[in-house]
């Protein structure tokens, strides 16, 4: 059986796998007027899938009224130049990474990882550079869809951030944790600062929710906040 182009993980709110066994998800946001916010665009190939998807849920790249960034990494920036052409749509993002999207420049990475070292003397690490209209800060309520909530954790990008959609319950982790064959960290040397991943990631233990909504691997609806404040609990117990 085809896997769907899109999967609504609470009303008027879709996950869009991008590749793969759910492995990278953007997420679109439906208003009752049919204005669509679009969460993160994937990588360079995405375009295509989330615009498929689009087509699925009843919509089209024109009601796409805006573009929100989690943080400027290719897998979650890489098709952000192509949407923006395809939609027309204003970008926003957090206003440490938005000079990274106006760049196409990634973040530095933690180079107390050898994998970090690498990838930082990588020539080609980057993406198409957008535009970024507008910029955000932690806590600062979005008039998006009824209100999108800014959680600051940086550590994965220096502008990371998760997002809390207080009408659905949906909370969008970003990559403050993944959830590909279980709840886990992401890998070390993809981020700026793996330890201040660690930290941040606390932060969605504070918040209520009644859906975990990954950009990597499927949502959790079934207690989704107890799953990540034990998987919380338990790395802190491992590296204590």
């Amino acid at each position: 059986m085809a896997k769907s182009p899109a999967t609504e993980v609470a009303p008027g709110v879709f996950r869009i796998p991008t590749a793969p066994w759910d492995l990278v998800n953007s997420y679109a946001f439906v208003d009752d007027d049919g204005q669509v916010t679009l969460v993160d665009t994937g990588t360079k190939k995405a375009p295509k899938k989330i615009v498929a998807a689009l087509s699925f849920i009843g919509s089209a790249p024109s009601q796409v009224t805006r573009i929100v960034m989690t943080h400027a990494h290719p897998d979650h920036a890489g098709g952000l130049a192509r949407m923006v052409d395809e939609t027309g749509a204003p970008v926003v993002a957090h206003e440490i990474d938005a000079p990274n999207l106006r760049s196409g420049k990634t973040p530095g990475r933690d180079l107390s990882t050898f994998g970090g070292r690498l990838l930082q003397r990588l020539p080609d690490g980057g993406f198409q550079p957008a535009e970024v209209a507008e910029e955000f800060v932690d806590g600062q309520v979005l008039d998006i869809a009824g209100g999108l909530e800014v959680i600051h954790t940086p550590g994965h990008s220096p502008g990371h951030v998760a997002l809390l959609h207080r009408p659905s319950g949906v909370l969008i982790t970003g990559d403050s944790i993944f959830n590909v064959r279980n709840l886990r960290w992401s890998p070390k040397s993809f981020c700026t600062n793996f330890q201040l991943t660690k930290q941040t990631a606390t932060r969605l233990a504070e918040f209520d929710y009644r859906v975990a909504a990954f950009t990597h691997g499927p949502e959790i609806s079934d207690q989704p906040r107890e799953a990540i404040r034990t998987f919380l609990r338990r790395e802190r117990v491992m590296t204590a």
